[in-house]
């Protein structure tokens, strides 16, 4: 991955060729008006409010540049910044919004989810990438947060091919009444594509806009395999 710095040398070049314009024209009114100053007739001196006027404005235009100068190498700052902030997701767990999750030889699907309820009846639905169900399961799931992993071994008992599958989680309480479960995905980030207006997060084959990311954390690479702590669904 080849991170690219910010560049404002054309910015900057023009900048510096506007003030280099500026010095020299006022170089050249000052030489102008000191020749006028020392020449002029004492009995009949120069009206003084003119070229004043002209001293005003080139001290104007002069403090309007080097304000354009600092404000440019402010935002010139705060784009290094977030690129900065950007690439230190590499290598990092993060959650985003959205279903998909991808199945890899190295590792199961992980997704995330959220129940607003107890749900006494939940049926968690896997689709492959061309939309077929490949895995079912029901059972109760607890409110709040938490995760759910699959393996890729599918409804029929084989295992399915590494790719990209979608979740869908839905639930009931104890009285029918449906209960609103939000799902996420998870994965490791590898890289960040900075070629938008957003930073692009690769996570797998995913590309996850910085600003859907949810949660990030350092992974957990002291864990089993498979684990299955107390607040983790495992199929």
């Amino acid at each position: 991955m080849a991170v690219d710095g910010v560049s404002g040398s054309s910015n900057t070049s023009q900048m510096a060729s506007s003030r280099s314009t500026i010095a020299d024209n006022f170089d050249t009114f000052l030489t102008i008006l000191t020749t006028q100053l020392r020449n002029q007739n004492p009995l009949d001196p120069m009206d003084t409010n003119q070229f004043t006027q002209q001293l005003v404005q080139f001290t104007g235009v002069e403090q309007q540049l080097k304000t354009n100068e600092f404000l440019e190498t402010l935002m010139l700052s705060s784009q290094n910044t977030a690129k900065s902030d950007a690439v230190s997701y590499i290598g990092k767990e993060v959650t985003s919004s959205g279903k998909t999750g991808e199945l890899t030889d190295e590792n199961a699907v992980f997704w995330a989810y959220s129940a607003d309820a107890n749900a006494a009846n939940a049926t968690v639905t896997i689709k492959d990438a061309n939309g077929q169900v490949v895995y079912t399961e029901t059972g109760p799931l607890n409110a709040g947060p938490g995760t759910f992993r699959w393996d890729g071994m599918g409804s029929d008992g084989n295992l399915k091919p590494n790719g990209v599958y979608t979740i869908d989680i839905q639930g009931k309480d104890a009285n029918g009444q449906i209960v609103k479960i939000s799902t996420a995905s998870i994965g490791i980030v590898t890289a960040v594509d900075f070629t938008g207006d957003v930073p692009l997060l690769t996570v797998g084959s995913r590309r996850v806009a910085i600003t859907d990311v949810t949660d990030v954390r350092i992974p957990d690479v002291t864990a089993p395999d498979d684990p299955a702590p107390d607040d983790e669904t495992e199929a």
